[in-house]
């Protein structure tokens, strides 16, 4: 397990390698990416027991399934920040016939990459599936899922949270990025989601709240959410984040939902976010 700084170190290396790979090919989605990059060094370096190489059969390991899949960026950075595949791959993101498309995908046979996640709204469904699976085959591992609020809009999302918590699938984790953002606007413009705790408890749900930009709560809480798995009840946390966490020039920004910086602020967002692993 990593310690608290080393995870921060990880997270800053992974925000790093976002502006450099949406920049090199001026397409991509950096703003919920780098929001999310304390979660993913978290969750892929201290809380989840996963497996290199990997097996798409997924048993005897925790799993984790990114539903919110245009922030490829910081997954697949994740990824082969923790070893599924050289880091001089992510030079290839976005590119004719690479591996990293702007949308996982598993026909690319990318490791880690358990389901295509293009279209939003289905990550819920099929973690809950594989949860499942995992009691059927007395696999005591457990299931981990990313979601974005504005994907919330979507209503399969919504039959999902209902039948997990009537067949009581307890070890499964959900972690909601709360930022406040989605690429048309504040959720609270479009779609006002408040309150989704209450929401969620209204649903049966145990529900934790973190702030995702704060390694110490983020690795806390989700050490927590383990400890109350397998009491009857599937597992949300709600995660506060900023949008562009570490660029301060895209922080809280639905501006930067979907666009690559240009040089001039990619040398700006550079100069704020210190090499710590050694770039691709």
């Amino acid at each position: 397990m990593s310690s608290i700084k080393e995870l921060e170190n990880i997270a800053t290396q992974m925000r790093r390698d976002i502006v450099r790979m949406v920049h090199a090919v001026q397409s991509g989605h950096p703003g919920g990416s780098l929001g999310c990059a304390d979660f993913f060094s978290a969750l892929y370096f201290h809380i989840m027991h996963h497996h290199v190489p990997f097996s798409m059969d997924g048993k005897n390991e925790d799993l984790f399934f990114l539903s919110n899949g245009h922030i490829s960026p910081v997954f697949y950075s994740a990824l082969a920040r923790s070893g599924y595949f050289d880091v001089k791959e992510l030079a290839s993101f976005r590119k004719i016939n690479s591996r990293l498309q702007g949308h996982p995908t598993t026909h690319e046979h990318l490791p880690g990459v358990r389901i295509a996640s293009g279209s939003l709204g289905q990550g819920m469904s099929v973690a809950i599936g594989a949860a499942l699976t995992k009691k059927l085959n007395g696999d005591n591992h457990l299931v981990f899922s990313l979601h974005g609020d504005g994907e919330l809009d979507e209503g399969q999302n919504w039959e999902a949270i209902m039948f997990a918590a009537h067949h009581k699938v307890d070890n499964l984790i959900c972690t909601i990025d709360r930022n406040g953002e989605q690429i048309d606007g504040s959720t609270k413009k479009i779609m006002s989601l408040d309150s989704l705790s209450a929401k969620f408890e209204a649903f049966n749900w145990t529900v934790l709240e973190m702030n995702g930009n704060d390694m110490d709560d983020t690795v806390r809480m989700l050490d927590h959410a383990k400890s109350l798995t397998g009491q009857g009840k599937p597992i949300c946390i709600i995660m506060k984040t900023k949008m562009g966490k570490g660029v301060d020039f895209m922080e809280g920004s639905n501006e930067w939902h979907g666009i690559a910086p240009n040089d001039e602020q990619l040398a700006r967002a550079l100069a704020q976010l210190p090499e710590t692993l050694g770039d691709y």
